[in-house]
C-alpha cells in the first residue's frame, strides 16, 4: 500500500531546513542575488547544522540520509534561495565520485576532513567544447610513475573559486571517448590547479560559478578513483543520484511562486475585490498547484525507488526534468499574476523565473535527460 506521510524523522529534518532557510537564507537571499555575493558565513552555518555532506555515511562523519530525505530538506532551502542552496548541495555532488569509487582509505582520507571542519568540493566534469556530450573530453590525463598529469579545462563549476577538493574527469586518450575517462580527486594546493574568476550569471547569482584549470597538475596514484576504465561509470552513476535532487530544487522554486502569488492574489485589488476572485487567477492558480504537485510527487518517486536499491536512470531523468520545466512554467505564471510589478526587482518573482532556467540546463540539460527517458523506456520494449 502507497504511504505519503513523513516519519518523525523526516518531518523533522524538513522543519529544521524550513526554519534555516527561512531565519538565514530568505533574509539575505535578494541582496545576495542583486550584488552576486557567495555568502559563506551562510554555508558555514549550514554545515554546523549538518545540511551539508548529506550523502556522506556517518561512519565517516557525515548525516548518511537517504535520497528521500535529502530531497526534503533540498525543497525547503531552495524556497528560500536556490542559489545558496546550490552551493549547499554542491558539496554532495562532488563528494559523490569517491563515495561510489574510491576504496575505504581514500574515502576516510578524503572525506573525513570535509565532515570534521567546513569545506567545499566541486565536480568538474563538463569542458568548454564538450557541454553535455561526457565522452569528448579534452582535459588529458598522462600516467608518469606514480602520478598522472592532467593538463586541460573545466567549466561552470559550483563552488570553483572556494573549492578544497575538486573530482575531475579526465581522459588518458580523447580517441577512446567514454572507456578512455579516469576519475581523480584533487586538492586545491595541488600545483597547477588554476581557479578562474567567478561568471556573472542570469541567476543563481548567490552560487559562485567558474572555470578550473588544469596545467600539468601532479595528481598521486592513490587518488584515482576507481579503475583507469571505470571514470565514465562513474561520472553517470553520480549523476543518476544527484539528478533526483536537482527535481527537488526545482520544485522548492515553484512552491516559492506560487506561495507568493497566492499571497499577493489575495490582497491586490482590482475591480473593487481582490484578483484571488477573478476566475482568471484563479486558474492560474490551480494550473499552478497542478504542476507543483506532480513535480513533488515525480521527484519523490524517484529517491523512493534509488534508495529501495532499484536502477533509477528513468526516474530521476524524469524528476529532474519534469520538474525543471514546471518551475519555469509556475514561476512565469506567478509574475503574470504580479503583473508589472512582477516584473520589477523589488518584488520576488522575477528571481525565480531566472533560478528556475539553470534547473533545466545542470546536471544534464533537459534535452539531454528527454534522451536518457527515451533510451531506458525502449529498452524496456526490447
Amino acid at each position: 500500500m502507497v504511504d505519503f506521510s513523513l516519519t518523525e524523522e523526516q518531518t523533522s529534518l524538513r522543519d529544521m531546513a524550513r526554519k534555516f532557510a527561512k531565519g538565514e537564507m530568505a533574509p539575505h537571499a535578494a541582496e545576495c542575488d542583486r550584488a552576486g555575493r557567495f555568502p559563506e558565513e551562510i554555508y558555514r552555518k549550514a554545515w554546523e547544522l549538518g545540511l551539508m555532506n548529506l550523502n556522506v555515511p556517518t561512519e565517516f562523519g557525515g548525516s548518511g540520509l537517504g535520497l528521500f530525505e535529502q530531497c526534503l530538506i533540498v525543497e525547503e532551502l531552495s524556497r528560500a534561495c536556490a542559489g545558496m542552496t546550490t552551493s549547499i548541495i554542491a558539496n554532495c555532488l562532488a563528494l559523490e565520485p569517491i563515495l561510489l569509487g574510491g576504496t575505504d582509505e581514500q574515502k576516510h582520507r578524503l572525506l573525513d576532513p570535509f565532515c570534521a571542519s567546513y569545506h567545499l568540493a566541486s565536480f568538474c566534469l563538463t569542458e568548454p567544447s564538450g557541454g553535455s556530450d561526457a565522452g569528448s573530453l579534452k582535459t588529458r590525463a598522462r600516467r608518469d610513475g606514480d602520478h598522472y598529469v592532467l593538463d586541460g579545462e573545466k567549466c561552470f563549476i559550483t563552488n570553483g573559486p572556494f573549492a578544497s577538493l575538486y573530482t575531475v574527469f579526465a581522459t588518458l586518450d580523447p580517441s577512446l571517448r567514454h572507456k578512455g575517462i579516469v576519475a581523480f580527486a584533487v586538492p586545491r594546493e595541488t600545483h597547477g590547479v588554476v581557479p578562474g574568476k567567478e561568471e556573472e550569471k542570469m541567476g543563481h547569482r548567490a552560487s559562485a560559478t567558474s572555470t578550473v584549470r588544469f596545467e600539468g597538475a601532479r595528481v598521486p596514484v592513490a587518488n584515482r578513483l576507481g579503475a583507469e576504465t571505470e571514470g565514465f561509470s562513474i561520472a553517470m552513476r553520480t549523476l543518476d543520484q544527484t539528478r533526483t535532487p536537482i527535481g527537488a530544487l526545482a520544485t522548492g522554486i515553484a512552491q516559492a511562486a506560487l506561495d507568493h502569488a497566492a499571497d499577493y492574489s489575495k490582497r491586490r485589488q482590482t475591480f473593487g475585490k481582490p484578483i484571488s476572485e477573478h476566475q482568471a487567477i484563479q486558474i492560474k492558480l490551480a494550473d499552478m498547484a497542478q504542476a507543483l504537485h506532480a513535480a513533488r510527487l515525480l521527484t519523490w518517486q524517484a529517491a523512493w525507488t534509488i534508495d529501495h536499491g532499484q536502477p533509477g536512470s528513468l526516474e530521476s531523468a524524469m524528476a529532474k526534468c519534469f520538474a525543471s520545466d514546471a518551475a519555469m512554467r509556475v514561476a512565469d505564471e506567478a509574475i503574470q499574476v504580479f503583473g508589472g510589478y512582477g516584473y520589477m526587482k523589488d518584488y520576488p518573482v522575477e528571481k525565480l523565473l531566472r533560478d528556475a532556467k539553470l534547473a533545466q540546463i545542470y546536471e544534464g540539460s533537459n534535452e539531454i535527460q528527454r534522451i536518457v527517458i527515451a533510451r531506458e523506456l525502449l529498452a524496456r520494449y526490447a
